[in-house]
């Protein structure tokens, strides 16, 4: 990795789906959780809180690595304009599917890369649109027989299984619906001085 500054890039999430999506570019990261309330404030809109919480996990890591290229990120989907958080267990799951077949539902996933030794901050949000198949009732229990996806935004996996769930998506930067945008992340990347490739 090359940069100005011969920075350490830091990974400021504990999601293994990012984890797995920036091994992709083949640089050396480390990784560390930020200890943060991801509780979205009243009557706050989704994009502005997953582009809110992008900036606090990174600068919550800051503290820890004040000279670094600390990346933070946050999804936050929604139906009909009404946020959907994880669902974080199994009746819920199966109210979000049920809620969502048939319907489009719009996941903002927002990324922030926050330089800690300049002050320099860079912050994108990618909405991507996705579809869901009219899903019938047995497709919906077999799905969560087969994936447990409890602290997945919409209560899927795109990852994974999760895939089959979807009639179409639309997005300018397909990575994002995992959770990190990784054409953005290579754009904020290279005004570091950053050369991926």
């Amino acid at each position: 990795m090359k940069t100005h500054l011969n920075q350490k890039l830091i990974l400021g999430s504990s999601s293994s789906y990012r984890y797995e999506l920036l091994l992709r570019l083949q640089l050396p990261f480390e990784v560390s959780s930020p200890d943060i309330d991801e509780s979205a404030l009243t009557e706050e809109k989704p994009e502005t809180t997953a582009s809110r919480l992008a900036e606090e996990k990174a600068r919550a890591v800051a503290r820890i690595y004040p000279n670094a290229l600390i990346i933070g990120s946050d999804q936050v989907a929604t139906l009909d304009g009404i946020q959907l958080g994880k669902p974080l267990n199994y009746e819920n799951a199966i109210k979000q599917l049920t809620s969502m077949r048939g319907k489009e539902v719009i996941f903002h996933t927002a990324l922030c890369l926050f330089n800690s030794g300049s002050g320099r901050i860079q912050s994108k949000l990618v909405s991507s649109l996705v579809k869901f198949r009219k899903l019938s009732d047995e497709q919906i229990l077999n799905y969560l027989a087969k994936e447990q996806p409890y602290h997945c935004a919409g209560s899927a996996k795109y990852e994974g299984l999760g895939i089959a769930l979807i009639e179409r998506m639309e997005s300018d930067d397909t990575s994002a619906i995992i959770g990190l945008p990784l054409i953005t992340l290579v754009d904020m990347l290279v005004h570091e001085g950053v050369e991926v490739i």
